[in-house]
């Protein structure tokens, strides 16, 4: 098939260090490649892909502060992507909702994935059109389930992306954003209370900061002697931090899509300890791949008992429901199906 990819512009494909969306377009895009289609990707001059790369922008759009600019790059690679619709037997966006007013405009087979959360007005903000769309979750559905949803799509990554590692290390991992729904807060009073070092790799630039700074600061001011924070970490040292972790906690508070580092934590074998928040109840199974809690008293209690799960059905979980070629055959299925039913 002939494939497009339209990417967000915020980090490169795949980006450096902090980036779940785009890692995940290179995941698709590159899987694609290796299973025959022929495959555009529009993405930041900055991306390493196997596809015909076409560069909207020279750079990833985080190092852009001028929101105009932006704005003007966006537009551009909507012009790009429009240009000739007939290049392509389906186009699959990453962008959210700027492609539907065009597409009204151009029909053409499509497909959305909803990276981020549904609010239950998206409908109301669709003005009537009802674009065909693919969920990351379950659980991401829920707040507006008479979408036009095709399918839900698990991400997957490479089998050979992570190292399975058979024996644990003897501290607690958290990485991702240090937003308030991410709670950094909770994961640093869990590793005091549990008398366990925490290793934090932390996104803390742009509008997470003044949180940080007043929320965040304090309790590592508290916690220096269990906690050591090691910043924005991708590739080999991601790999390393994750697999030579004893598990991860993951303790969100409020809308999740997803979760891309649960299943790279799985995929290094490293158990996952994680609040019953959006997906996580259908990407961790309780008592086998990790804990699911509700408390820090709970969270605390499960870091005693992960010792007794086993890192290999971990990594076996990650084999059997997130590797990035069921995730790129269950894609195609969905083009295929609206290539043929004609939905646009």
């Amino acid at each position: 098939m002939r494939i497009a990819q339209v990417a967000t512009l915020t980090f490169s494909v795949p980006p450096k260090l902090y980036g779940g969306t785009e890692r995940v377009v290179s995941y698709l895009t590159e899987e694609l490649v290796a299973q025959g289609h022929e495959v555009t990707l529009f993405a930041s001059g900055d991306s390493e892909t196997t596809a015909q790369l076409v560069s909207v922008c020279p750079h990833a759009l985080h190092l852009v502060d001028n929101e105009e600019e932006q704005a003007r790059y966006y537009d551009r690679m909507m012009q790009l992507v429009f240009a000739d619709v007939s290049r392509f037997d389906v186009i699959h966006f990453h962008t959210a909702d700027m492609q539907f007013p065009l597409l009204r405009k151009q029909p053409c087979a499509n497909v959305t994935t909803l990276h981020g959360y549904v609010s239950p007005y998206w409908k109301s903000s669709l003005d009537g059109y009802n674009p065909p769309l693919v969920a990351v979750s379950n659980n991401q559905r829920l707040p507006a389930p008479d979408l036009n949803w095709q399918a839900t799509i698990y991400h997957g990554l490479p089998r050979n992306l992570l190292t399975f590692r058979k024996e644990p290390g003897d501290y607690l991992a958290f990485i991702g954003r240090a937003s308030f729904e991410k709670r950094l807060d909770r994961a640093i009073r869990i590793a005091c209370q549990a008398g366990m070092k925490l290793k934090v790799a932390a996104k803390i630039k742009g509008r997470n900061y003044p949180h940080f700074k007043e929320d965040i600061e304090p309790l590592l001011a508290e916690a220096q002697d269990w906690v050591e924070f090691v910043g924005e970490i991708g590739g080999r040292e991601k790999d390393e931090f994750l697999g030579n972790a004893y598990a991860l906690l993951f303790p969100i508070d409020g809308p999740e899509a997803f979760g891309l580092v649960m299943i790279e934590a799985l995929a290094c074998g490293t158990p996952v300890i994680a609040w019953r928040n959006g997906p996580v109840p259908e990407v961790i199974d309780h008592g086998r791949t990790g804990f699911i809690v509700e408390s820090i008293e709970e969270a605390v209690e499960a870091t005693g008992r992960v010792a007794g799960l086993s890192r290999q059905t971990c990594r076996r979980a990650f084999e059997d429901r997130f590797d990035a070629e069921s995730m790129t055959r269950k894609y195609v299925e969905v083009y295929r199906r609206l290539v043929t039913s004609g939905q646009h």
